[in-house]
């Protein structure tokens, strides 16, 4: 008899699980995205939004929530609940970095699930057009002249993805450089291009390419494994002595609450796994600089390279001694 019940409360359960999968989603979803609108973020997102209707088969609303460093937009994800229908247009930023920066932010990278990958960013190595050296390697023999001035580097602040890299260059090639925050990427890049500071990793994107390309800023090194396929000129990071595991990119991807129902996983992990068959968003991705990945995660994947991606930064953050502000 108990054998009997322990058969019966499994087929229910499984057929429960069934019920909960094909009624999720039942009503309008809401996709949020923690940065102002006309954002890289906010373009991608705005561009798979007609595909992800599609495939979830409900209306999707795009939710501009901004602040912190991205950190209210994720608040307000975790805040709506873990039933699947509030979701985030999530980077290793706001979702890793906000919290090792910011001793506002109350929630754990942990707090949240990667649900699947939309597109890759590359770093690569700028800096101002009149520097006298035009590699890596020239660069570090450079910083490493006591005759020559301190080399500065600007970043989005202490706990940046530009701060944390740029620091765990530092570390990797032994020279010394002057950090200097900035609280937007606009008057950053309006200083680069001034000559007031000398060096910035940042995202391959936007106008970025063109602006290498005439000339106004220089390209050292691109934080890939191999040469971008877009930007061949550039050489990659990992071509340096002591540079060879240097990989850094920005993944901008769906992110869902930690105790999402399975079946509501399921469903944004296909919707994003659908999008690699969309040539629109392809090729709005590709103009962006940016690349969808070459081979779709699982889920158990996807929960690895995101434990991953909060263990790598959290270590860098740790040896620099970067305190929450």
């Amino acid at each position: 008899m108990v054998r009997y019940l322990r058969v019966l409360l499994s087929v229910v359960g499984l057929l429960v699980l069934q019920v909960n999968a094909q009624e999720f989603p039942n009503k309008m979803l809401s996709l949020v995205v923690p940065y102002p609108a006309g954002g890289p973020s906010d373009v991608v997102a705005r561009k798979i939004q007609p595909d992800l209707m599609k495939s979830l088969g409900q209306n999707i609303i795009v939710e501009n929530i901004s602040g912190a460093s991205g950190s209210l937009g994720v608040q307000r994800v975790i805040s709506n609940g873990a039933d699947g229908y509030t979701a985030l247009m999530g980077t290793p930023m706001e979702l890793v970095q906000a919290p090792l920066a910011l001793s506002a932010v109350k929630y754990k990278p942990e707090d949240m699930r990667l649900a699947g990958i939309v597109m890759n960013t590359n770093m690569v190595l700028v800096g101002r057009k009149n520097l006298p050296f035009n590699t890596v390697e020239e660069l570090i023999a450079y910083a490493k002249n006591p005759k020559n001035k301190e080399l500065t580097y600007g970043s989005l602040g202490a706990g940046s993805m530009y701060h944390l890299v740029a620091e765990r260059f530092k570390q990797l090639t032994k020279i010394e450089m002057l950090h200097v925050p900035y609280k937007g990427g606009a008057p950053l890049m309006q200083d680069l291009l001034g000559e007031q500071i000398d060096l910035v990793f940042i995202p391959l994107a936007g106008n970025l390419p063109s602006l290498i390309e005439s000339g106004q800023i220089k390209a050292f090194g691109i934080t890939t494994a191999s040469q971008h396929p877009n930007f061949p000129k550039i050489p990659t990071m990992s071509q340096v002595k002591g540079l060879k595991d240097f990989l850094f990119d920005i993944w901008i991807g769906i992110e869902v609450p930690r105790n999402t129902p399975e079946p509501a996983m399921i469903k944004w992990h296909q919707a994003v796994a659908n999008l690699k068959d969309a040539p629109d968003v392809r090729k709005a991705i590709e103009d962006m600089g940016g690349r969808q990945p070459q081979k779709m995660l699982n889920q158990a994947d996807l929960d690895k390279f995101y434990k991953q991606e909060i263990a790598r930064y959290q270590a860098i953050a740790k040896s620099i001694n970067l305190e929450a502000q």
